[in-house]
């Protein structure tokens, strides 16, 4: 395995994920990526951080969203972490997702063209062009980043679209530098979104060969079998009920996502995720995340790279350590 991340959500203190940051990198991980899915923890202060106490590793959002931070501040955002970590920083953004988005007052509109304006304007500015554009998400006139006191040049900022849905699939593989593939999704998900990847690259002259294509993964991994699996299933139980387009790319039953939704409030408690987990059953836990003793989750993460996957990047469940020792390169 050439390429391995470690992805941190908000289950670890910051200064623990910036201790498992650099011992990730000690043990050969090449990436760690920081989420920003509930509301409950920015990308943006972890990845400095995790920026500010390694040497090598990139770190990436996955992923913001495209809705709430303005587009000037979105690119000086990432010119400042490039500043911090030079080459190391990916830009991982995406759609977003209901109910939360339409909860805080964004109301998600022809969702295809939005990224596309953010994509196209983003890129402009960290190219450190002087941009003048007009579409239907973002006006801008004659801005520029103002580089006075550093480096005045073009930034390596990669732009990473976390795809769900087709379309937008196609898009990323027409604009994008790379895709980060969902998790909570079978192996062989990933044979359609590759499929859908190509026809977006042909449509800008590339081939699938020029979209890098990293994946979320949840691993749970335990000497005890059993253990593993409920681990995991705690997570999936939050998901399928919170974010009903995992679910739907899982191949998860309406029904089940409807029944586990009646249970779970907004957000979650911990007695209702309990109460519900019995609706995830162990073959949907092993189907759709690596989960299992260190030999299972290797086993289960190979299979997504044999579907396409260039680089897994797992989410520990349980002992965080464990998940980077089983992985290690070095």
């Amino acid at each position: 395995m050439e390429r391995v991340a470690l992805y941190l959500q908000d289950a670890h203190p910051i200064r623990q994920g910036m201790e498992l940051a650099q011992y990730a990198e000690k043990r050969g991980f090449t990436e760690v990526w920081q989420a920003e899915s509930r509301l409950v923890r920015d990308a943006i202060v972890p990845m400095a951080a995790f920026a500010a106490v390694t040497e090598t590793v990139k770190i990436g959002s996955g992923v913001i969203n495209n809705w709430t931070r303005n587009i000037g501040l979105l690119a000086a955002t990432y010119l400042t972490l490039d500043d911090l970590a030079p080459n190391r920083i990916i830009c991982g953004i995406g759609a977003w997702w209901d109910p939360l988005a339409r909860n805080v007052g964004i109301t998600r509109r022809k969702p295809l063209l939005a990224m596309r304006e953010t994509v196209t304007v983003f890129k402009r500015l960290l190219a450190l062009e002087r941009v003048t554009f007009h579409g239907e998400f973002h006006h801008v006139d004659g801005i520029e980043l103002d580089v006075v006191h550093g480096r005045r040049e073009p930034r390596n900022v990669p732009v990473y679209i976390g795809a769900t849905g087709p379309k937008m699939m196609e898009l990323t593989g027409e604009i994008a530098d790379g895709a980060v593939l969902n998790y909570c999704v079978p192996p062989e998900y990933n044979l359609e979104a590759l499929r859908r990847l190509e026809i977006g690259a042909k449509r800008a002259g590339r081939t699938l060969d020029d979209i890098d294509r990293p994946q979320l993964m949840i691993c749970s991994v335990d000497d005890d079998h059993k253990k593993a699996l409920d681990g995991a299933r705690w997570m999936l139980t939050q998901y399928l009920a919170q974010q009903p387009h995992i679910a739907k790319a899982s191949g998860v039953s309406e029904e089940t996502v409807r029944e586990i939704q009646s249970i779970l409030g907004w957000p979650a408690t911990k007695e209702q995720i309990r109460s519900a987990m019995h609706l995830v059953p162990d073959d949907l836990v092993m189907r759709i995340t690596a989960s299992g003793t260190p030999n299972d989750v290797k086993a289960k993460v190979q299979e997504y790279i044999d579907n396409g996957c260039t680089c897994p990047i797992l989410y520990p469940l349980g002992d965080p350590k464990l998940m980077i020792d089983t992985f290690a390169t070095k």
